[in-house]
C-alpha cells in the first residue's frame, strides 16, 4: 500500500526504509511488516503530508480503505469528536496506542443516531499531524496480545525522534462554496540530551470555519428561508506534544505525551415561533440553540527499558490520560423558568439565554512491566521468541452537573407546580437543546484490571513461522476472561507465502457505558416531534424494572487468511480475507416508547396496570427512554487486496497503488433481558439497518504518485460504497460514490517545498434525501431543509476542498 512503497527520495528530504521497521503484531525482535503473520499497514511521513488532511481521522479515511471516519451533524458532541472505525465495527473495538502503549479512550459518549451510536472510542483527532513519524494500522483481532477493545484491529501511533532540525508548514484552504476555511500551522522541532538522548517537541493550531449545506425550511418559516445549520462545526484545536528519552545507567529513560484543546461551536435543532419550546418574547421568529464544546485532552507516558542479559530486555511505564468533554449552551431559553408563576401574580418573564450545561470527564492510569527476549531451544532455524508481562488499569468517569436553569423546571424543580408553555402545554424543563446533566445524573466511578500475557513466536523451519499467545483478564467489576491467538505463516519461496491467524477476544464495557445518563431533547422519528429522551444508566430503577441486567464483555472470534505475492522488487501483491464473530455485544437501545394501547387491546387505563412500559416511564415524564444492554451477535465478513507497482517513466518514478476492501456485517441475532420488551423492540430494525448498512461495505483507494526532479504529483481516488439508514425517515440507501484529490509539490530548494492541492476535485456530493420532498407526512426531513441526510454518510456533504501548503525546515 502507499504505506510500504519504497519511493525515490526528492532532494532535501529523509529517507525511510520501512520494510525495515519493526511493526505491531509481532514481539518478536526484528520481525518486519514485510514478515508478519498478520495484515500492517504502515503510512509513513510523507504519505500523510500528501494528503493536504490535518485531521488524523480524515487523513487515515483518505489512506486506509478499512477505515472509517464518518462525518456528522447536528448530533450535540459528536459534532466536534466524530467516530473512528476499523472493519466496520465500533470504535470502541479498535485499540489505538501511541509508541506502543495502550492511549486512553475519549470521555463522550455517541448517543444520537449516528455511527458509533452507544460507543465512547479514541479521539484519534487529538495527537498533531506534526508529531507523529508513522501509523501502523494491524487488520486483524488482536485482543490476546493487547487487551480489551482490540477486536477489530489495532492503530500505533509512532511519535518523531528528530533532532537535527526544525520543521515549519502553514497551510490554508477552502471549500469550493467558499466556507470551511482552513488555516493551520504547525511547528516540529528537536533537541539532542547528550550524546545519546533526545527531546523532540511538536506546537499546532488549526482554525476551521463552519460549512453549512442546508436548504429552505419549507414548513415551519413563511417566507422560506434556511433555518439550520448542517455541516461541520466552526473549531479552533490548539496542540503542544513531546517525545523525549535519555540514557540512564544500562537503559533509557523515556516520556512522551502532551496536551490539545478544541472548541467547537455547532448547532441543534430549530424551534420554530409557533413551538411550545420557544418564548416569542424573546425569539418572535424562533431560534436555533446553539452548543459550544470544549474537547480538552492530556497524556503523559513515563517508562525506563533496558536490556537484561543478553538476549531480554525489559521495560516498566506508567501512562496516565485525561479526556474532558464540557458542554455549553448559548441562545437558547429554559421555558419553565420564563412561564413560571411569580409569587406576586403573572410570571417571572426571564430566563438566561446561555449556560454551562455540564463536563463528561475520563480518566485512566495504566501500568506496564514487559519483558522480551529469546532461548535457544533446539527446534527451527532461530531461537523461540518470547513475551510475557503484566498490566494494572484503573478507569474513572464523571459526570459533572450544569448550572441549575441548565436541567431543572422552574427555579424550584417542583414538578408538581404547573407551568404552561406559550400554547398552554406543560413548560418544557431545562434549557433548549442540550439540556443540562443534573445532580441525578453526576456521578464518579470507577473500576481497575490487571492482565498477564505471554508470547511465544519462531520458525519452525527456514519457511515455516508458527505464533501463538495468551492473555488472562481479571476486571473488578465483572470478572475474569483468557483469550488466545494462534499465528502461521508459510513462505513457499522468496516471492509467494500464505499467512493466517485464529483468536479469541473480548471487550470490557467501557466505564462511560456502564456510569452515563442522561435527560436530552431528540426528534421522535414516530411523529417528528421534539420529545424528551432518559438514557438510563445500567442498574438503574429503569433498567431494573425492565428487567435489563448488569453489562457483560463482548466476546469474539476471527479468522483471517490471506496470500503474498512479490515477483519482483517493484511489484507486490497481498489479499487477506477475514471473518469476525460477536457474541453479547453491547448495543445502546432503541427508543423505548410508551404504549398507546394495552396488551389486551385497550387503551392504557389510568393506572396503567395493561400498559408495563408507560407505567414504568410515567414517573419520570419522558416520551421515550434507551440504555445500554447486551443484545446482540453480529458477524462481519470481508477482504483487503492491496497491490503496489513501481517503476521508471519519462525519467521519472511512477508509484501506483490499489487498496481494494470489502466487508458485510450481519446481525445474527438479537435478544432480550427483558420479559417486557421483545427483541424487535429493544433493538429495532432501525438500529440493525444502522450496524448492517450504516458504513460503507466497500472502499477502494487508487493512488499514483510521479516523481521527477524536484516535483512530484499525486492523484488518488477514494470510492465508498453504499450506505443505508431509517433512524429519521422510511429506510434509504445512498448510492457509492467516487472522490478524486490531487496535488503537486515542489523543492523550491532542499529547504523550502510548496504544495497545492484539491480534495473531492469534482465537487463530489452525496444523493439527496430521496423521499419526501413532495410528501412531508412521510419524511419532512427534506423540506426542513435536511437535503442530504445525516445519519451516515462517510464523507460529508461539504464537496470540493482546495488549499495551498508550504513546508519550510532548518
Amino acid at each position: 500500500m502507499p504505506a510500504v512503497a519504497q519511493q525515490a527520495t526528492p532532494p532535501g528530504r529523509e529517507a525511510t526504509d520501512l520494510d525495515r521497521i519493526q511493526v505491531l503484531g509481532s514481539r518478536a525482535r526484528g520481525r518486519t511488516a514485510a514478515e508478519t503473520a498478520a495484515p500492517v499497514d504502515v503510512i509513513n511521513r510523507e504519505q500523510l503530508e500528501r494528503t493536504g488532511a490535518q485531521e488524523i481521522g480524515q487523513i487515515l479515511q483518505m489512506l486506509e480503505p478499512s477505515f472509517n471516519f464518518s462525518r456528522t451533524t447536528i448530533s450535540d458532541g459528536t459534532d466536534i469528536l466524530r467516530p473512528a472505525t476499523l472493519r466496520s465495527l465500533g470504535p470502541d473495538q479498535v485499540l489505538v496506542l501511541v509508541n506502543g502503549k495502550r492511549r486512553h479512550q475519549q470521555a463522550l459518549v455517541n448517543v444520537q443516531q449516528t455511527i458509533a451510536r452507544g460507543s465512547a472510542g479514541t479521539d484519534i483527532n487529538a495527537i498533531p499531524v506534526s508529531a507523529i513519524e508513522r501509523i501502523e494500522v494491524l487488520r486483524d483481532g488482536a485482543a490476546a496480545q493487547y487487551g480489551s477493545d482490540a477486536i477489530a484491529g489495532v492503530i500505533n501511533i509512532v511519535l518523531r525522534r528528530q533532532t537535527d532540525e526544525t520543521r515549519v508548514s502553514f497551510e490554508a484552504g477552502q471549500t469550493y462554496e467558499g466556507d470551511g476555511t482552513v488555516l493551520h500551522g504547525g511547528v516540529n522541532t528537536g533537541f539532542a540530551l547528550g550524546d545519546e538522548g533526545f527531546l523532540n517537541l511538536s506546537v499546532e493550531y488549526r482554525d476551521r470555519g463552519e460549512t453549512n449545506r442546508a436548504g429552505p425550511d419549507l414548513l415551519r418559516v413563511d417566507p422560506p428561508r434556511v433555518t439550520q445549520r448542517i455541516g461541520d462545526a466552526d473549531a479552533q484545536d490548539a496542540y503542544v506534544w513531546l517525545n523525549g528519552g535519555l540514557p540512564v545507567g544500562a537503559g533509557e529513560l523515556y516520556w512522551f505525551g502532551g496536551i490539545s484543546r478544541r472548541e467547537g461551536d455547532s448547532s441543534g435543532f430549530f424551534r420554530s415561533a409557533g413551538d411550545g419550546r420557544t418564548v416569542p418574547d424573546l425569539y418572535p421568529d424562533g431560534f436555533l440553540p446553539n452548543i459550544i464544546t470544549t474537547v480538552e485532552d492530556g497524556s503523559l507516558a513515563v517508562g525506563y527499558r533496558a536490556p537484561l542479559g543478553d538476549k531480554w530486555d525489559w521495560d516498566v511505564s506508567v501512562n496516565h490520560g485525561r479526556s474532558k468533554f464540557g458542554f455549553h449552551e448559548r441562545n437558547s431559553v429554559n421555558v419553565s423558568w420564563w412561564y413560571e408563576p411569580a409569587p406576586g401574580g403573572g410570571i417571572y418573564g426571564e430566563s438566561p439565554t446561555s449556560a454551562d450545561t455540564g463536563t463528561l470527564e475520563f480518566d485512566q492510569t495504566t501500568f506496564n512491566l514487559d519483558f522480551r527476549g529469546s532461548v535457544d531451544w533446539g527446534i527451527g532455524k532461530e531461537p523461540l521468541s518470547l513475551a510475557t508481562g503484566f498490566e494494572y488499569r484503573r478507569d474513572n468517569y464523571a459526570i459533572k452537573a450544569g448550572a441549575p436553569v441548565s436541567y431543572t423546571y422552574g427555579r424550584t424543580n417542583d414538578p408538581s407546580i404547573p407551568i404552561f408553555d406559550q400554547n398552554g402545554g406543560f413548560a418544557a424543563p431545562g434549557i433548549q437543546g442540550f439540556p443540562g446533566f443534573s445532580p441525578n445524573e453526576a456521578v464518579d466511578e470507577g473500576r481497575h484490571n490487571y492482565a498477564v500475557y505471554f508470547d511465544a513466536e519462531s520458525r519452525l523451519s527456514e519457511r515455516f513461522l508458527l505464533g501463538a499467545a495468551v492473555r488472562f483478564e481479571d476486571y473488578s467489576d465483572f470478572g475474569n476472561t483468557t483469550t488466545g491467538k494462534l499465528s502461521a505463516r508459510f513462505d513457499f519461496s522468496d516471492k509467494f507465502a500464505l499467512r493466517g491467524t485464529v483468536s479469541t477476544g473480548f471487550r470490557a464495557p467501557g466505564v462511560q457505558q456502564l456510569f452515563y445518563s442522561q435527560r436530552s431533547t431528540n426528534i421522535d422519528p414516530a411523529t417528528g416531534n421534539l420529545a424528551d429522551t432518559l438514557t438510563a444508566r445500567q442498574d438503574s430503577d429503569v433498567t431494573r424494572a425492565f428487567g435489563i441486567e448488569a453489562l457483560k464483555e463482548e466476546e469474539s472470534t476471527s479468522a483471517t487468511l490471506g496470500l503474498v505475492f512479490r515477483p519482483s522488487e517493484n511489484f507486490s501483491l497481498t489479499v487477506d480475507v477475514f471473518r469476525i464473530d460477536i457474541d453479547d455485544r453491547i448495543i445502546f437501545s432503541s427508543n423505548i416508547r410508551p404504549e398507546t394501547l394495552g396488551g389486551d387491546g385497550l387503551p392504557c387505563d389510568a393506572s396503567n396496570s395493561n400498559c408495563p412500559i408507560r407505567a414504568i416511564l410515567s414517573p419520570f415524564d419522558v416520551a421515550q427512554a434507551q440504555f445500554f444492554t447486551n443484545a446482540i451477535d453480529t458477524r462481519t465478513t470481508g477482504i483487503d487486496i492491496v497491490g503496489e507497482y513501481s517503476t521508471e517513466a519519462a525519467g521519472g518514478t511512477l508509484d501506483l497503488t490499489a487498496l481494494l476492501h470489502w466487508n458485510k456485517t450481519e446481525v445474527t441475532d438479537r435478544r432480550s433481558q427483558s420479559a417486557i420488551l421483545p427483541p424487535a423492540t429493544l433493538f429495532d430494525d432501525s438500529q440493525v439497518t444502522l450496524i448492517e448498512e450504516g458504513q460503507p461495505g466497500a472502499h477502494h483507494v487508487l493512488q499514483g504518485v510521479y516523481q521527477i526532479g524536484n516535483w512530484d504529483w499525486t492523484l488518488r481516488a477514494n470510492y465508498y460504497g453504499s450506505v443505508s439508514g431509517s433512524g429519521f425517515a422510511p429506510k434509504q440507501t445512498w448510492d457509492g460514490q467516487t472522490l478524486f484529490d490531487a496535488a503537486v509539490a515542489v523543492d523550491i530548494t532542499d529547504k523550502l517545498r510548496f504544495s497545492i492541492g484539491a480534495n473531492n476535485l469534482l465537487d463530489t456530493y452525496p444523493d439527496k434525501w430521496k423521499v419526501g420532498a413532495d410528501n412531508p407526512d412521510v419524511n419532512p426531513f427534506p423540506s426542513l431543509g435536511f437535503i442530504y441526510g445525516w445519519e451516515t454518510l462517510p464523507f460529508g456533504i461539504n464537496g470540493g476542498y482546495y488549499y495551498a501548503r508550504l513546508d519550510f525546515r532548518f
